[in-house]
C-alpha cells in the first residue's frame, strides 16, 4: 500500500496551523474543482486527493494519529501493510505503563471509528476505518467564485464625468459604469460579475482597475486641476477678461491690469469632482502665460520703441 503524504498534497509544512491548512485547501479545491475543469479528467482525481488530505489534516484527531502513523509507517509496512497484524500496542503506549511486548491484533475499523466503504483511498480506509464520507466537491462542496480584474484606461475629462465600458467577461458582455472623480489605481466594483459560484457559492465580483492617461494641457494633483491659460500681451498690460475652458463648461477670468507673467489664479470648485462625494469639487488654478504679438507692422513697432524710450525717460 502507498503511503500518502497528506502535507505534501496540500503543499503545507508539518508544522503548520489550522488556518494555514484551511487555506491552502481553500485554493486547491478552487484550482481543482471538477465543476471548474469539465473538460480535465485527471482534475476529479486531484480534488478528492485533496479532499482526503484535508480530511485527516483539518481534524485534530486523525491528525494526531497520521502524525503518529508516519513516524511507525517503516513497521507498519514491514508487517506486510496488515493493520491487524502489525504491533499498533507500541504506538498508542501511555508513558509511565511499561513496554508492550506482545504483539496485539486490532481491528481498525473498531479503533478509528465505523465501517463499510467510503470512497477514499485504501490507505485512508486501512488507517482511519470506511465510516467517513468523503467531501466529493458536487454534492456536498460549496465554493464562492473568484474576483476578477479588468484594466481600463480613460481619458482625464472620462475621469471627471464619468463614462461607461463595454466589458468581456468569461464570454459575458457587459456595460459598466465608472463614477465621477476615479483616479489612477481606482478600483471599481462590479458586484457579482467574477468567476460563477460552484454548488450554490456566490459568484465572485469584477474589478475594474483605473489608468487615467495625461491630459495635454490639465494636470491633476489629488482633486485639483492646474493648468497654463495664454493671454495676450496688451490684456496682462492693461487688463481685461479671457475665455478659460474647463471640464464644466467655460468660464470668464478676470485679469487685473499690470498682470506679471505666470500669476496664477484659482478658480474654486472647478476642480475634479470627489470620487465619495461627485457634489463636491476641487479647485482649478488657472497659471497666465504672456502671448507675444508676432508679424508687427512697421507702425506697430514705432509705438512699441517710442512705448520703450518713455519707460526708459521715466526711469531715467
Amino acid at each position: 500500500m502507498e503511503y500518502k503524504d497528506y502535507y505534501r498534497i496540500l503543499g503545507v509544512r508539518k508544522d503548520a496551523s489550522a488556518e494555514e491548512i484551511r487555506r491552502a485547501y481553500r485554493s486547491l479545491a478552487r484550482k481543482y474543482h471538477p465543476d471548474v475543469n469539465p473538460h480535465d479528467p485527471t482534475a476529479e482525481e486531484r480534488f478528492k486527493e485533496i479532499n482526503e488530505a484535508y480530511e485527516v489534516l483539518s481534524d485534530p484527531e486523525k491528525r494526531r494519529k497520521y502524525d503518529q502513523l508516519g513516524e511507525n509507517w517503516a513497521r507498519f509496512q514491514e508487517a506486510g501493510g496488515d493493520p491487524n497484524a502489525f504491533d499498533w500496542a507500541q504506538w498508542f503506549a501511555r508513558p509511565g505503563s511499561g513496554t508492550y511486548t506482545r504483539t496485539y491484533k486490532i481491528d481498525l475499523d473498531d479503533l478509528f471509528g465505523g465501517a463499510g466503504g467510503s470512497g477514499f483511498s485504501d490507505f485512508f480506509e486501512a488507517i482511519f476505518g470506511g465510516g467517513a464520507r468523503p467531501r466529493t466537491g458536487r454534492q456536498y462542496f460549496r465554493m464562492d467564485g473568484q474576483d476578477l480584474e479588468e484594466p481600463v484606461e480613460i481619458s482625464l475629462e472620462e475621469a471627471f464625468h464619468g463614462t461607461t465600458r463595454l466589458i468581456q467577461v468569461n464570454g459575458r458582455r457587459l456595460e459598466v459604469r465608472i463614477p465621477p472623480g476615479v483616479d489612477t489605481g481606482s478600483r471599481v466594483r462590479i458586484a457579482g460579475a467574477g468567476e460563477p459560484g460552484v454548488n450554490g457559492g456566490n459568484p465572485g465580483d469584477l474589478y475594474l482597475v483605473i489608468q487615467v492617461r495625461e491630459h495635454p494641457n490639465i494636470q491633476r494633483r489629488g482633486d485639483d486641476l492646474y493648468m497654463k491659460q495664454p493671454v495676450d500681451l496688451y490684456t496682462l498690460i492693461l487688463g481685461g477678461e479671457v475665455r478659460v475652458e474647463t471640464f464644466k463648461g467655460p468660464v470668464s477670468l478676470r485679469i487685473p491690469p499690470e498682470t506679471p507673467a505666470g500669476q496664477t489664479f484659482r478658480l474654486r470648485g472647478r476642480g475634479m469632482p470627489l470620487l465619495k462625494d461627485p457634489s463636491r469639487y476641487g479647485d482649478l488654478y488657472v497659471e497666465v502665460q504672456p502671448v507675444i504679438p508676432q508679424n508687427l507692422s512697421t507702425k506697430e513697432k514705432e509705438l512699441f520703441r517710442e512705448l520703450q524710450d518713455l519707460r526708459r525717460g521715466a526711469k531715467g
